[in-house]
């Protein structure tokens, strides 16, 4: 009967995990939704920012200087790697702190410093790695707002002026494709690199200043100066909403496979629980034929 006790106590608890996945589950789903259509949303603006911007930094001129254009060595990079705050995600967050390992693997002999954005990938570098900043509490609403994207780009942006020493910064997160599938993105945000010129002939024979299409009333320099910083903004902006979009799904994928696991081993367990049950009640029953048989 004792072993009868145990397996109902742990069919007890099964059940109770099965319930807190659901509720998991469920809870993941309404903030994908919303956290989905934000993501979706920023990305065409963000990808067609970058396209003009840099056309426009081709164009600018050998002799415009910019301090988030400055192209400086190969030797010092700043990572920030965008992670989330909580497990019970999968392989979202292991995914990450892999790139991240493999990214400072492929440098190694560089100094790699890292900004983290979320507490897993803080703990685990802190150990490993030198962290020189950190943002958590932010993506483990299901949402982010845009001043708080905006706080993480200007101090992107403040260490890579001030601190010459920094010669490149990336940014590692997961792009949201669908619940089920996420990649793992490796982009370099800054210093902004020059396109290729192209010229146009005809748009400066009618004497305006035309890039690849575009038109542009202020020189580029101007326009540059102002617009660049937003260009760095955006790009963290998108990876944060990319990030959560994709925690919410794999956390939603998660709990789904934990609740069909926990089906799957309660059924497992009391159909082991009916079986002993009728084995105690067999041997009950042989015990009493075979005592009235003896009297």
């Amino acid at each position: 009967m004792a072993n009868l006790l145990d397996i109902r106590r742990r069919i007890k608890s099964v059940k109770n995990t099965q319930q807190i996945t659901k509720a998991m589950k469920m809870v993941s789903a309404a903030k994908l939704k919303r956290a989905q259509e934000r993501a979706v949303s920023a990305r065409p603006f963000a990808v067609k920012m970058g396209e003009v911007l840099t056309d426009l930094a081709s164009q600018a001129g050998e002799d415009f200087r910019h301090p988030l254009m400055d192209a400086r060595g190969d030797q010092r990079y700043l990572l920030v790697l965008v992670t989330a705050d909580k497990g019970l995600a999968g392989a979202f967050n292991a995914n990450l702190i892999k790139a991240a390992q493999a990214f400072v693997r492929e440098h190694e002999g560089k100094t790699v410093e890292v900004l983290a954005v979320g507490r897993k990938g803080r703990d685990f570098f802190r150990r490993r790695s030198e962290v020189v900043g950190e943002y958590v509490g932010l993506t483990g609403k299901g949402r982010i707002d845009h001043t708080e994207a905006l706080e993480i780009a200007r101090d992107v942006m403040r260490r890579f002026t001030e601190d010459e020493g920094i010669d490149k910064v990336f940014v590692i997160f997961n792009e949201f494709r669908s619940v089920i599938s996420q990649r793992v993105v490796v982009d370099q945000i800054l210093p902004v690199s020059r396109a290729e010129e192209v010229e146009d002939a005809e748009s400066s024979a009618a004497g305006g200043q035309t890039f690849v299409g575009y038109v542009y009333e202020q020189p580029p320099e101007e326009i540059f100066s102002q617009l660049l910083p937003r260009l760095v903004e955006t790009q963290i902006y998108r990876a944060l909403l990319e990030s959560v979009a994709s925690e919410q799904g794999a956390r939603m994928t998660a709990m789904d496979s934990a609740s069909k696991n926990a089906g799957e081993l309660i059924q497992s367990l009391t159909l082991n629980m009916n079986r002993i049950r009728q084995a105690s009640i067999t041997r009950e029953i042989i015990e009493i034929v075979s005592g009235a048989s003896v009297v």
